[in-house]
């Protein structure tokens, strides 16, 4: 036998080197589709430390009841998207406050809402906030879930309430906020950012005020679409967008030599609907949302958003599900994800506990869900289960903002229902900056109340990207396992030099490509712990 040739098969030539490290990857990626198939794993103790995956997990057994270490880990993990997070809401206080002060905005002495100057009597400058240390505390309490006690006012009431009070300091800063949002979401080793954002309100009245009373959601459609006022409506939003993008990559040095980490992040939008406005303005956005997802890639879906439990909602629930299904027939290949089931025991009467996450799958034509934190009191909650398993209907979980509104959390929270019956769900922020959270405390908070291992971990960060609303094909053969495409079945997942026929596919799909970066990223982060074991 030739140098050479016992080289290759011990592994020490680059190509025998290069095929163990594709055995090893392979390996991992097999053990947790077997875990998502309901196989039995090898104890993360007794795995070889050969296997990269095997020697994380194991990793995370031994540090998991030390918060500080248990912190770093999450944060250094790669957690795929957060699809479900509300622009506005997700922006830090901090960051609302610095908008205040330098648009010259009032802050009222007792409610602490943004208004526009001049300061009338009972209102001060928000700059003084800068100079004030108390009036800056409690805006910020005011203005976030920050030392929040309940009392006379419950968690749900003071959270929604934060929104009307730092509305006017939003107001023409998109592009910054989506500049801290993003470098957050990225900082944090996630690969994709899907944000909800608001069409422009006045603009969407117009179109509205084409409806007459007891219009159908089909008459709707007619009226609103015969003449040109979907058009301008739409070409507005988009020249809006444009200038909120181009904000966006200056603020964050996006076209200079030290680019901020965002600028890497593939961000998308969905349209928010506000489901108390008037039926006419809700069909009016519901529309303009999906159309927008056909003229303009930027644009990825659409949601119905406010509380589910106010009056309005209930009672107009029904009406926007066939809303929805009407636009559904027009536009098939429009994305919908809708809030259904944020909803409690006491905070409505039981009969609305009943239906709302199952009529938005089936009347809605729902992809995914956000929150679904009534599921157990739904009719047939078992049946409820079992379809949105079959059907592939992903729950967007965002245990924070759970608890702080609607006080549920652990064993009262569906989480583990859901994953019980195979249900697919993703963490998620909602609105990191008024909890005061962050996409690795949702991690952290799911870990330590239902004892999550690294694979599970792992799965729920591939699976967060394969129910995102990106083009093109997925990295994976289906969404029951994460086993590689043919095309990229002998590639180490993440490697630099794809084979031709995955190179092709990547670059032909964006989902695959963030797909393919996030096991790149799980390469490097689990090598560190796989060496430490050899």
């Amino acid at each position: 036998m030739t140098l050479a040739n016992h080289r290759a098969r011990t592994g020490r030539s680059p190509a025998g080197r290069r095929r163990r490290r594709l055995r090893t990857a392979m390996a991992a990626v097999m053990c947790t589709s077997a875990l998502l198939a309901g196989g039995a794993a090898e104890p993360a103790a007794a795995a070889s430390a050969t296997d990269p995956t095997a020697a994380t997990a194991a990793h995370l057994d031994r540090i998991r009841g030390d918060r500080d270490r248990l912190r770093a880990f999450l944060h250094d993990m790669p957690k795929g998207a957060d699809l479900h997070n509300h622009l506005s809401g997700a922006a830090s206080t901090e960051l609302l406050m610095g908008f205040a002060a330098h648009d010259g905005l009032c802050i009222e002495e007792g409610s602490l809402r943004a208004v526009r100057p001049p300061c009338a009597p009972g209102a001060r400058p928000a700059s003084d906030a800068g100079r004030d240390r108390e009036f800056r505390r409690r805006i910020l309490r005011a203005w976030s879930m920050q030392d929040f006690v309940p009392g006379r006012e419950t968690g749900h009431d003071h959270f929604f309430a934060t929104f009307g009070k730092f509305e006017a300091a939003t107001a023409g800063h998109t592009g910054e906020m989506l500049s801290e949002v993003a470098d957050k979401a990225a900082a944090q080793h996630q690969f994709y950012l899907e944000t909800m954002v608001s069409p422009d309100e006045d603009d969407v009245a117009a179109l509205a005020r084409t409806a007459r009373p007891g219009d159908s959601p089909e008459r709707l459609l007619e009226r609103m679409t015969a003449g040109d006022g979907l058009h301008r409506l739409v070409e507005r939003t988009r020249k809006q967008t444009d200038r909120a993008m181009a904000a966006f990559r200056t603020a964050s040095r996006c076209n200079t030599s030290a680019p901020h980490p965002g600028c890497a992040l593939p961000v998308r939008f969905i349209t928010q609907v506000e489901r108390s406005a008037p039926p006419a303005q809700v069909f009016a956005q519901l529309l303009l949302g999906f159309e927008l997802t056909r003229q303009d890639e930027r644009f990825v879906s659409v949601n119905l958003v406010a509380p589910e439990d106010g009056p309005v909602a209930l009672r107009d629930y029904d009406l926007h599900m066939r809303m929805l299904e009407s636009l559904h027939a027009r536009y098939p290949a429009t994305h919908i994800t809708l809030h259904a089931g944020e909803l409690a025991p006491g905070l409505v009467q039981p009969e609305d506990l009943r239906f709302h996450i199952r009529q938005a799958v089936l009347t809605g034509h729902a992809e995914r869900i956000g929150h679904g934190v009534d599921a157990r009191w739904e009719d047939d909650p078992e049946d409820l289960q079992r379809t949105l398993a079959d059907r592939h209907v992903l729950v967007e979980v965002p245990l924070t903002s759970n608890d702080q509104i609607l006080d549920v959390s652990g064993s009262r929270h569906p989480f583990a229902f859901y994953r019980a019956h195979h249900v697919p769900v993703a963490l998620a922020t909602d609105d990191e900056g008024v909890s005061r959270s962050d996409i690795t405390t949702e991690y952290q908070r799911a870990t330590t109340t239902y004892g999550l291992d690294y694979r599970t971990l792992k799965d729920l960060a591939r699976t967060s990207l394969e129910y995102a609303f990106l083009p093109g094909r997925s990295l994976w053969t289906s969404r029951d396992g994460f086993t590689p495409v043919p095309q990229c079945a002998r590639d180490l997942p993440g490697d630099r030099h794809p084979s031709a026929g995955c190179a092709r596919l990547l670059a032909a799909s964006p989902k695959a490509q963030a797909e393919w970066r996030q096991e790149k990223a799980f390469t490097a982060f689990e090598r560190p712990y796989a060496a430490a074991r050899s």
